[in-house]
């Protein structure tokens, strides 16, 4: 860890780190930039152009959204023990930017349509947590920069997904989806460009294992892990029956971690595990609702919602239905800052609300969100308004923060330092589980072959209003459970204050 004012290049060291952020900033952008924009489009793509039923795009979408989840794991393990952060995430860069292009040449091949996005799914696992690694890096013994960089760092991800998921779905219906797939590969190109322009400026970012030269034996042997994986990826996502029996395995076998876990831990210990795990599980409940941005509301969205922002009879502007995703980075960037302004009011007031608080209000959010969808589907035969999207993204949006936003502050508060990286990398998985249930269940309003798009409306209110239901009663479940958490996060205090009586 650096502790100088300045540095061996005569640079002061506040501008040594804001240069190699800057660098991470950049290809962080441009990298969401790309996944979210492919994931604007690819639904309707799948839908559209390649005439796939909903049931099959919904269920590879769901596979798909938990691989892209999972394989992180795996990406930190390479960054940390093997290749080092920086050659990870680059080629990370590099799968994701090969599997864009193939996506926009895969038109008429469904094989070239897995390989796609088996490439995207092991590309993100490789980018994704070695990204973040490095700012921490960057920032290390700082840990007001370190905020402050991790806040502007969150802001670029919603920046960058905001403008591709306006940008996309816009070439999609000009021009193509090939066209917008491609210009998310162009876009993480130009990030992988300024990368290599500027990567001198991360040098003293550089751990052991990167100043190493890397022996080209175990570059062979990663790489043929990585063609076993992604060729992995794609036989799961080529068979909906086979991703049930890898999820369900998955699922088992973090419960039984678990238990193993908390059985081998000594009793001072166990209060914040059990905190953790009760935590984790109700915020990963919100992807299931999450999921549905991306199958029910994109397809209800194409046929029942109209695209025309209209005030007083006038037209204001028009949204494809790829577009509607947009709302929720929109959302997360106008909620956030007056969600911080509360939070610290209500600090200074001595009324800091709980995780658990937090997560109750999350659901009454998420609730009322579906309601919201669910009535509008019932009570229209024509075409919804799209001012129904931009109140129910709201809603949902807000839910995000006060849930699943929470899940690592849970980790970080809650599990013991040893444990951290075990139950960081378990919680990937427990939301790309959740991520695949979500994707099941949207398959309760797919649209059958035979039916009229118009007659869809039936189809979407009785899932919404289920979606409703089931929001409904995670709030009932966990007001019952609140007395429960209150006295574990005492029982975790009180041992904390013995450990550390100062």
């Amino acid at each position: 860890m650096t502790s100088y004012s300045t540095l061996a290049s005569g640079q002061p060291l506040a501008t040594t780190r804001r240069r190699a952020f800057t660098v991470v900033l950049a290809i962080e952008l441009w990298e969401r930039f790309g996944y979210y924009g492919m994931q604007a489009v690819l639904t309707l793509f799948m839908v559209q152009q390649l005439r796939m039923a909903d049931t099959t795009a919904n269920l590879m979408l769901g596979a798909f959204s938990a691989l892209t989840y999972i394989t992180p794991v795996l990406g930190g393990v390479l960054g940390d023990r093997f290749l080092g952060t920086r050659r990870t995430m680059v080629m990370g860069a590099i799968s994701l930017a090969i599997g864009y292009a193939c996506l926009a040449a895969s038109l008429t091949s469904p094989t070239l349509l897995l390989l796609a996005m088996a490439l995207i799914s092991t590309g993100n696992g490789l980018f994704k947590p070695n990204a973040g690694n490095l700012v921490r890096r960057i920032y290390e013994g700082d840990n007001a920069a370190l905020d402050a960089a991790f806040t502007l760092y969150y802001m670029s991800v919603n920046v960058g997904s905001t403008v591709s998921m306006l940008l996309t779905p816009w070439l999609q219906v000009h021009y193509g989806a090939p066209v917008a797939f491609a210009t998310c590969s162009v876009g993480l190109v130009i990030g992988l460009l300024y990368y290599v322009w500027r990567s001198g400026w991360l040098a003293q970012t550089a751990s052991p294992l990167e100043k190493e030269r890397v022996p080209a034996s175990r570059f062979a042997l990663v790489g043929l892990g990585l063609l076993a994986l992604t060729v992995f990826n794609a036989w799961i996502m080529s068979s909906d029956g086979l991703a049930r029996i890898c999820i369900f395995a998955a699922a088992v076998l973090l419960f039984l971690s678990w238990v193993v876990l908390y059985v081998r831990a000594p009793g001072e210990e166990r209060p914040g595990l059990r905190l953790t795990y009760m935590l984790c599980l109700q915020g990963t409940i919100y992807l299931v609702f999450y999921q549905q941005m991306i199958t029910s509301l994109t397809l209800f969205a194409l046929r029942d919602v109209s695209g025309d922002f209209s005030i007083g009879g006038v037209t204001l502007f028009h949204m494809s239905a790829g577009q509607f995703q947009a709302l929720n980075p929109i959302w997360i960037m106008a909620i956030s800052p007056l969600l911080a302004i509360l939070y610290n009011r209500l600090g200074a007031q001595g009324r800091d609300l709980s995780l658990a608080r937090k997560m109750l209000i999350g659901y009454v959010m998420v609730a009322m969100a579906f309601a919201v969808w669910w009535l509008s589907a019932v009570g229209t035969t024509g075409l919804v308004s799209p001012w129904i999207m931009v109140a129910g993204y709201g809603l949902l949006s807000f839910a995000e923060l006060l849930t699943n936003g929470l899940g690592l502050a849970i980790v970080a508060r809650y599990t013991p330092a040893r444990l951290s990286g075990f139950m960081m990398g378990a919680l990937y998985l427990l939301w790309g589980i959740a991520m695949y249930v979500g994707s099941v269940i949207a398959n309760r309003a797919a649209m059958p072959a035979d039916m009229a798009a118009s007659a869809g409306n039936a189809l979407y209110a009785s899932l919404f209003r289920t979606l409703c239901e089931v929001a409904v009663v995670v709030v009932v479940i966990l007001v019952c459970l609140e007395p429960l958490t209150r006295r574990w996060d005492r029982e975790h205090i009180t041992v904390n204050r013995k450990l550390s009586p100062n």
